[in-house]
């Protein structure tokens, strides 16, 4: 990007509203009601919030929830929780498949950009008053929706001050080991002594405003945490706004994902279940939580992904995901509770931080739908807070919240590898989440039965006799069922499950060997997972069958026992030694795309506890001494990648050095176009096109059908700055961007053969020209000497070249000022959501290059 320029009028941006919610969240949410002034069902469709934002001839982003539903029945009926995930994931992604494909290409028709959710069968796009209508007008719409941001409040830090060892954020402290008030309260701690449970087996989530995953009372627990000084992340964290430094790596930058963390599954004495595995979902990208990003995170509990959000694994999804946010009605959730629920997916949500102590109905969605399992907050004192929300639910009448739990200065886990104490139902709500890992780790036969868990839940609840709002003294619109009691709740579980417990040792020492991952398997889709403590011990409760049981670890040899017969009530101790493995020399060279040695590229030994390697300038890498077995070799180009992408493969180590050798693939995005070094073709330009001075824009016609992201056009507007623009004329997009252009405002649907801030004087000109003969033509827009408008040195002269028989565009470079330092060079698709960025202000374009981007599947 080059020097400023004075300010210019810019187009107008779209501002998302802000709405009240529960928990951290405030606001009243604008409910989804049909428009009171007309009475016919195209405008019923159509949210007040929506109609407003487009009547005065704005544009919004927004909603179109189409009316079908998958049939969820054959997941409700699946044997484990594996299964039912699975079966799920295909029911809602085929429905949505089916029933979103004359939308999407009535949208790709009329050149609108577009994002597609399969868990509530809704598409997303930005449009105005005249879209608006048109959707509204098809039979397979049900409603438009304006898209929402929750803003979340800041943090309320309690006024309690306890002591002992532990110092929190504000400054008070507290023992090191004992169990908070909230843990000792629900009795999580007697489950620990009298059934030597704590959540082992268990996989509980959060969608939330993320975690600090490296903190000391999480880290240990960490899905992700490969036990050796290593992370994966893929499949174990996913931030879908990117907000992260970088989206590989768990980051929380507002404390409440770290905090309701901390209470499911914290150790020294903060969390519920502390030997439960944890993973997380950043639905809330700082202080603010857009529906966007809870719906993307919804979509990754129930399949997830690796952090490009491809690749979905439905089988490694959570038993438990935990929602301490809320906030009017949200019809995505509705839907998304039902989708977990017939995955078998238990799911605790706030009911709100908007009680006063007397007022009732003051419940706020998703908790107060009939779907959800709400949870109210009391005090140590045994008291109701002020602010837990009351029944019955203003959203359908039904009753709420369903439970009560601890929820006033509550201290937990904070960023910065230090704790906080706070209040709200969104404290509350973890101490259900982590007392559902406790059930299900000793009752395994309810893991994935929603209905089952909730009625013992409510069973082993205190009751507490508080009709204001109406029910009785079991159940009433205050409390709910009671006082969560886990401990009770357990008594009342059927105990039917073997108890596998026992030691890895190193066999030549004897010693306990630490973080041996530990798996049960049956063959017929019950697959459990721990790993084991400092000491090498481990616990598994299993329903009764015939496992194998297999031991892994670096620097070990893997164990397994075969043919383990477990019955009901059974106590077996099973113990192994493993042997240390010798260890050897791996090494190699990597090459880049076009087949000459990189240098400067990382090289990670997954699935090792080695540090990170780089190549040298030949592109040579080495580790001295691994270990003998199987390992991920990955292979992460340095800056500037250009086209080299992320090498991920297998290395196997067997009983002697390797040498591996590594070529990096052509880099692509989400949607599988690639990139790739080409061989430099000038093409001239003979007719030229209306377009001078500075912020211009012209629309040209393509000889032959073009795709671009999958959509096929046949024009195109071309601007001063250096774009081409399949979606509109706009002009004013002098400042480029990383790509994606995120943002309401940022450009989409775009090449950038050059974005930057050009401008056209009587030097320059923009022309096209055509070559070749049908099905073997090439059309050329080509940008000659175009100056900058800043007053950098220098003039550009590039262009955008077009292959019919391919379908590939290559943007060549006759000459350009500074190698591209200021400019922005890639491509995005129609929605602002997925691009191939090159380049962006990186000095790295060649005169007389060229740089090819053919199309992926899509």
């Amino acid at each position: 990007m080059h020097l400023p320029r004075p300010p210019r009028r810019r187009s107008a941006s779209w501002a998302a509203a802000a709405f009240t919610a529960t928990a951290l969240i405030t606001g009243v949410m604008p409910a989804v009601a049909a428009d009171a002034s007309s009475a016919t069902t195209d405008t019923a469709k159509i949210d007040s919030a929506l109609s407003s934002a487009v009547a005065k001839g704005g544009e919004a982003k927004f909603f179109v929830v189409l009316k079908d539903r998958a049939d969820l029945t054959s997941a409700k009926k699946q044997s484990t929780h594996a299964k039912a995930a699975a079966a799920a994931y295909k029911a809602l992604k085929t429905n949505a498949a089916d029933n979103q494909k004359s939308l999407a290409a009535f949208l790709d028709k009329e050149k609108v950009g577009h994002k597609d959710y399969w868990i509530t069968n809704a598409i997303e796009v930005t449009g105005g008053k005249k879209l608006v209508d048109e959707l509204a007008k098809r039979s397979d719409v049900k409603e438009l929706v304006k898209a929402r941001t929750y803003k979340l409040d800041d943090i309320e830090t309690s006024d309690a001050k306890v002591t002992g060892a532990r110092t929190t954020a504000d400054g008070s402290t507290v023992s090191d080991a004992s169990p908070t008030w909230g843990v000792t309260d629900i009795k999580a701690d007697q489950v620990w002594d009298q059934y030597k449970d704590r959540g082992e087996g268990i996989v509980v989530a959060s969608v939330d405003s993320g975690v600090q995953y490296d903190h000391p009372d999480l880290v240990a627990n960490y899905r992700g945490n490969n036990g050796d000084g290593t992370f994966s992340n893929d499949y174990n964290f996913y931030d879908p706004s990117g907000t992260c430094a970088t989206s590989t790596t768990p980051c929380d930058n507002a404390g409440h994902g770290t905090h309701t963390m901390g209470t499911m599954v914290g150790k020294n004495g903060i969390g519920v279940a502390p030997n439960a595995k944890w993973i997380a979902a950043k639905g809330c990208e700082s202080d603010s939580c857009a529906d966007e990003n809870l719906l993307a995170a919804g979509q990754w509990i129930l399949a997830p992904t690796d952090h490009n959000g491809l690749n979905p694994r439905p089988d490694l999804a959570p038993n438990i995901v935990n929602n301490s946010w809320g906030g009017g009605v949200t019809t995505f959730y509705k839907d998304i509770v039902e989708a977990w629920n017939s995955a078998g997916i238990f799911e605790a949500f706030a009911a709100g931080n908007d009680g006063d102590g007397t007022t009732c109905s003051t419940t706020r969605a998703p908790g107060a739908q009939d779907t959800s399992y709400g949870v109210g907050a009391y005090n140590s004192a045994g008291s109701i807070t002020d602010f837990s929300g009351f029944g019955p639910s203003p959203v359908d009448g039904s009753a709420k919240p369903n439970i009560s739990a601890p929820g006033e200065d509550i201290t937990s886990a904070w960023p910065g590898s230090s704790y906080n104490t706070i209040n709200g139902t969104s404290m509350a709500t973890p101490h259900v989440a982590g007392a559902v890992a406790l059930l299900w780790s000793e009752a395994p036969s309810l893991i994935g039965k929603i209905d089952e868990t909730r009625a013992l839940l409510n069973e082993g609840a205190r009751d507490v006799d508080d009709t204001h709002c109406g029910g009785t003294a079991g159940m009433n619109n205050v409390w709910g069922e009671g006082k969560l009691d886990i401990l009770t709740s357990i008594d009342k579980a059927p105990h039917t499950a073997a108890d596998v417990t026992g030691k890895v040792t190193d066999k030549a020492t004897g010693a306990g060997l630490p973080h041996v991952t530990v798996t049960a398997n049956d063959g017929a889709g019950t697959v459990r997972t721990v790993t084991t403590g400092a000491d090498g011990s481990y616990r598994l409760t299993l329903p009764p069958a015939t496992y194998t049981f297999s031991f892994s670890t670096y620097g070990y040899a893997n164990g397994s026992a075969n043919g383990v017969t477990l019955t009901t009530g059974q106590a077996l101790t099973q113990d192994v030694a493993l042997t240390a493995a010798p260890s050897h020399k791996v090494s190699g060279t990597v090459l880049d795309v076009t087949g000459k040695p990189l240098p400067g590229a990382t090289i990670e030994l997954n699935g090792s506890p080695l540090d990170n390697t780089t190549t040298d300038a030949q592109g040579q890498y080495s580790f001295a001494k691994v270990s003998e077995g199987s390992y991920n070799l990955v292979v992460k180009p340095a800056a500037p990648v250009l086209c080299n992408g992320v090498s991920n493969g297998s290395a196997t180590v067997g009983s002697a050095d390797l040498t591996k050798n590594v070529q990096v693939p052509n880099r692509t995005d989400n949607s599988g176009n690639s990139c790739a070094p080409a061989t430099y073709s000038w093409i001239k330009g003979s007719s030229k096109v209306s377009l001078t001075g500075d912020e211009d824009s012209a629309k040209v016609t393509l000889p032959f059908p073009v795709k671009h992201y999958g959509v096929s056009y046949t024009s195109a507007s071309v601007t001063t700055d250096g774009l081409v623009n399949f979606l509109s004329s706009r002009t004013g997009d002098y400042s480029n961007t990383k790509l994606p252009a995120t943002g309401a405002n940022g450009v989409k649907g775009i090449l950038a053969p050059l974005w930057d801030d050009l401008t056209l004087d009587n030097k320059s000109s923009v022309q096209t020209a055509t070559t070749g003969t049908a099905g073997s033509r090439k059309f050329a827009i080509v940008w000659n000497n175009a100056a900058y408008a800043n007053g950098t040195s220098g003039r550009a002269t590039f262009e955008a070249v077009f292959d019919e028989a391919t379908g590939a565009v290559t943007f060549q470079y006759q000459s350009v000022a500074d190698k591209g330092a200021g400019a922005t060079v890639g491509i995005e698709n129609q929605a602002g959501t997925d691009a191939l960025q090159y380049s962006y202000n990186q000095p790295v374009i060649g005169n007389g290059t060229a740089v090819t981007f053919t199309q992926g599947a899509k």
